[in-house]
């Protein structure tokens, strides 16, 4: 495959408020993707409110459509955020290099970095979560416990800064070293840091005055950096995606 260059990635079908961030000459790219917005559509019904308004094959995890002249275009999903989580999703231009990329995943060498609004202050400015979770999913949905599991999950949390308002709310960085569904809202809740927002894991009657006072529900949960190394084609490349801080999350602080 030819170089990738801006003209493919600014030809794409993207969602709502969805960017590119970052892409490299081999077809590589990270994308801002906003809250509300999903990874990928799992009914017809849902395209207009993905990450690309195309049709997408669950069983090849690609996008698909026609560009405007009529030539057949692929796009390769490499990784998924919560529709409610915001912030850098990573894509493919082919099959090849997608493979390539979700090796990286699966050798844990790509490094990701969040942020999240809670409630409440870190016992410690800087520390080391470990549990072991337990992931249910049932009926199309997922569920994740801090208690009786079995499946590692380790996080590096630091305070960032906290609100001068009441609750108090901090701004946290969570850098996790595995990836297990809802992990980080999970472990957030389990130290009695919920995130804000959380309708699944975290404080109701909380996110209930939070919504009313700030006039919004969206998860404070954001992918802030993904970055790693990786060979393709004999040779090594650095790829880094940025997506900056909503601007809801410093005016909630």
């Amino acid at each position: 495959m030819s170089a990738v260059g801006a003209s493919f990635w600014a030809g794409l079908p993207f969602g709502p408020g969805v960017k590119v961030l970052a892409h490299d000459v081999n077809g590589l790219a990270g994308l801002d993707k906003p809250a509300g917005v999903l990874s990928h559509p799992n009914q017809k019904s849902d395209q207009p409110k993905a990450l690309l308004d195309a049709h997408y094959a669950l069983d090849g995890e690609f996008y698909q459509w026609k560009d405007a002249a009529g030539s057949d275009r692929k796009l390769w999903l490499l990784n998924r955020l919560d529709s409610a989580t915001s912030g850098v999703i990573l894509v493919a231009a082919s099959a090849e290099l997608a493979n390539e990329i979700r090796a990286q995943f699966k050798r844990k060498q790509v490094k990701k970095v969040y942020h999240a609004l809670v409630f409440g202050t870190p016992a410690k400015s800087v520390e080391s979560w470990r549990d072991l979770l337990a992931v249910e999913k049932r009926g199309g949905q997922i569920r994740t416990a801090a208690q009786s599991g079995h499946m590692p999950a380790e996080c590096l949390a630091s305070a960032v800064r906290s609100g001068r308002q009441q609750p108090k709310l901090t701004l946290i960085k969570l850098e996790p070293r595995t990836g297990r569904s809802h992990q980080l809202r999970v472990q957030c809740a389990k130290r009695h840091l919920p995130i804000v927002g959380d309708q699944t894991y975290g404080d109701f009657t909380r996110n209930r005055a939070f919504a009313k006072q700030a006039g919004t529900k969206r998860l404070f949960l954001h992918s802030s950096e993904t970055s790693f190394l990786y060979e393709w084609r004999s040779r090594e490349f650095q790829f880094t995606a940025r997506a900056a801080l909503p601007s809801e999350f410093e005016q909630s602080l």
